[in-house]
């Protein structure tokens, strides 16, 4: 690169950063595309429309009907939004609250009328139910003519499979009629006998047009039939100070972090810091852009990716330190550092990409929308890192900073025995994994219940209150639920407001028929609410059995998928068996500080323990790709040595990261509104237990592994 080409490789970034900026800010055209403002809000920060139905003919359904019904809905729904949510109310009753939308006509001509799907020949009769439906999806498959066309596919349960093998055996040449809520929305004509249980709707489909169908089957073929009684606009669950502050706190754990890398790393931390305001709003624009919805969580994960996004910076720099103390020049040692730090980056986002392409395949709910923020993150954080600092640096070089004092010198350090203290570490790790389990029997014969779960993991109670006046959320923030918490004891309380109405929605823990009563008569005599204005109804699990199995398959299938690539990249299957141990390891260690400090286990802790595996992944692969290259540099040393090297030589790296991330989400602790704090604390822990594992133990795990199987007994 000459100097001309620096001059406009700058010049261009500095556009590209202004025009990015301003698209964030106020975006394209009338409507404002890519403009933050336009990110698709959660129910907790802006709200949406809330729809109640209720079992038709059956006011005491089964369970089981219940619970199939609801996880279906959420599966149907997940299309409008990743964070919406479905619970049961009372015995008979399912509410759906889909953030992001304030069109209720709308969604429920969309939905249509739950549970209504029938399969009837072209004379009425009746050959399959909804019901009789376990599955519908899009899919693809070659013509006669060898092209690929979209179907639709549909998986029958044994029931189905009999009366459709008979149907079909005795209609081949006819129509079967596919009616839902009333109207025929596909006509596809019998091909053959259907006996094996799987058929395939084919017809020319685009693929929105497969999915669509699919869909509406899908949302048919529920266990019970539903309609609706009431749908509502709900406002926000969260005050304008709650997110204001949560927005400080990004801005301030940014402007902390682009400080803490200049210091540290002269004129590179510049770098690093146009790259991270950079990411940040190519992040705003693509949420955006891709319609993913953002809770007050995701705010915190955003921020979380922040210290994250820091990390490819930092393995970069700190080898481009490395090989100027070598005794290379500046521009070979840029050169150099980002070709040997490109691996240990390419490994460790892969590794996490992975995992989330199957918590986003797999998983539901808010496990899908966290797969996809993450992902996001991650492809954004690299093209930063690797594309955008890559080009500023080199530019930099060529427009006068080529002397060593603008990038610094790696200082050697005398590398530490952390093999030697290997036992110790395990130790400590082992007493602060236990402290979990303790804890939890602690609890539960105290009578406190094993862990502190949440409503959307235990139901509770929703609480209606048609109030006198208009209360803004920031006044029931500040007024009414301290009246509450004051009868019930616990902090956890969860506000919504009916648009164009008083009406105030409060969901608690389940409260006894005395809590109730309290709640009444206090909000009685404050407000001076008349007690028909005030009604109670007992709400089911958001989080059911199924979508817990959901994540907890998701997230084993992810590990195993992460072990994989870690042996194919490696090699070696003790760097994939030591780094899923470490993962394991800070997994407890995190669920022992829930169980410690009776943090509330809610949505958030599925999102908390995801983001603590993907964060802790990166720091392990830095370590082991070091270990891969020093076993080629290092022949004559014993595998110790080579251990403890690796480590030392990478530890500067562990702890800058550990250190931006800790700040980003610290600041956001000491800001953050109390949901922010209980997703906040936890992620410290995790920040922590990462670095220390990534450096204490997951060497030693290896060195072990390594040496019990060797061919001859290591040194």
């Amino acid at each position: 690169m000459n100097k001309k080409r620096a001059t406009w490789t700058v010049a261009g970034l500095a556009v590209a950063l202004v025009v990015l900026v301003y698209i964030a800010a106020v975006g394209i055209g009338k409507t404002g595309t890519g403009a933050a403002k336009n990110i698709i809000l959660g129910l907790d920060l802006s709200g949406g429309v809330s729809i109640t139905y209720q079992t038709v003919g059956d006011d005491n359904p089964s369970a089981e009907d219940m619970n199939d019904t609801k996880y279906k809905l959420q599966q149907r729904v997940d299309g409008y939004s990743t964070e919406a949510q479905v619970y049961q109310e009372g015995s008979n009753r399912i509410n759906i609250e889909i953030p992001g939308v304030t069109d209720a006509n709308k969604i429920l001509e969309e939905l249509g009328k739950p549970g209504s799907l029938e399969f009837q020949l072209t004379d009425g009769t009746v050959v399959l139910t909804g019901t009789q439906v376990e599955n519908a999806q899009a899919a693809t498959q070659q013509d006669n003519m060898g092209n690929r066309e979209y179907v639709v596919q549909l998986d029958l349960d044994s029931e189905g499979t009999k009366a459709f093998a008979e149907a079909t055996t005795a209609n081949v040449g006819n129509v079967i009629n596919i009616v839902y809520d009333g109207e025929i929305i596909s006509a596809p004509r019998v091909n053959e006998a259907i006996t094996g249980g799987t058929a395939y709707i084919t017809g020319s489909f685009t693929a929105e047009e497969a999915q669509n169908l699919a869909s509406s089957i899908r949302i048919g073929s529920l266990s019970l039939e539903l309609e609706e009684i009431r749908s509502t606009v709900v406002g926000a669950q969260l005050g304008q100070d709650a997110i204001r502050t949560s927005l400080i706190a990004g801005a301030i754990g940014l402007a902390l972090v682009v400080i803490f890398m200049i210091v540290v790393y002269a004129l590179p931390g510049v770098v690093a810091g146009i790259s991270l305001l950079i990411y940040v709003c190519l992040m705003l624009v693509a949420l955006n852009g891709l319609d993913l919805t953002l809770t007050l969580p995701g705010i915190a994960g955003i921020i979380l990716t922040i210290g994250m996004a820091v990390d490819a910076n930092v393995i970069i720099y700190a080898r481009i330190r490395e090989e100027i103390a070598s005794g290379k020049a500046v521009k070979p040692s840029i050169k150099i550092g980002f070709q040997k730090a490109l691996s240990a980056i390419l490994d460790g986002n892969i590794t996490t990409l992975i995992a989330a392409f199957v918590l986003n395949i797999l998983g539901t709910g808010s496990v899908k929308g966290f797969a996809q923020t993450l992902a996001l993150g991650i492809v954004l954080s690299m093209f930063t890192a690797l594309v955008i600092s890559r080009l500023l640096v080199n530019a930099l070089y060529e427009l006068g900073f080529k002397d060593q004092k603008y990038y610094g010198t790696a200082k050697e350090i005398k590398p530490i025995d952390f093999v030697g203290r290997r036992k110790m570490f395990f130790i400590i790790s082992l007493v602060l994994i236990l402290v979990g389990p303790v804890m939890m029997a602690i609890n539960s014969a105290a009578g406190k219940g094993a862990l502190n779960l949440s409503m959307d993991f235990r139901g509770g109670t929703a609480t209606s209150v048609l109030f006198n006046e208009d209360l803004s959320i920031d006044q029931i923030d500040a007024e009414v639920k301290p009246v509450i918490r004051d009868i019930i004891g616990d902090a956890e309380i969860q506000t919504q407001k009916v648009a164009g109405s008083n009406e105030v929605n409060i969901k608690t823990r389940v409260l006894t028929v005395d809590e109730r009563e309290q709640v009444s008569a206090a909000i009685q005599e404050a407000y001076g609410v008349e007690e028909k204005a005030i009604n109670f109804e007992t709400i089911s699990s958001i989080v059911s059995n199924e979508m817990r199995q959901d994540a907890v398959i998701a997230v084993i299938v992810a590990t195993l998928c992460m072990l994989v690539y870690i042996w194919f990249r490696f090699k070696d299957i003790r760097f994939a068996g030591s780094a899923v141990i470490a993962l394991l390891h800070d997994v407890l260690v995190v669920f022992a500080c829930y169980a410690l400090v009776r943090i509330s286990v809610g949505n958030t802790f599925i999102a908390c323990m995801l983001t603590i595996v993907g964060y802790s992944i990166n720091a392990t692969i830095v370590i082991f790709d070091r270990i891969r290259e020093n076993l080629n540099l290092m022949k004559k040393a014993t595998l110790a040595d080579i251990v403890n090297a690796s480590i030392t030589q990478t530890l500067t790296r562990s702890i800058y990261t550990s250190v931006t991330t800790f700040i980003t989400i610290a600041v956001l602790y000491i800001l953050g509104v109390a949901t922010i704090k209980e997703f906040a604390l936890p992620l410290i822990v995790g920040v922590v237990a990462g670095g220390y594992s990534s450096v204490c133990v997951t060497g030693g795990l290896w060195y072990v592994m390594k040496s019990r199987t060797a061919s001859k007994p290591a040194k």
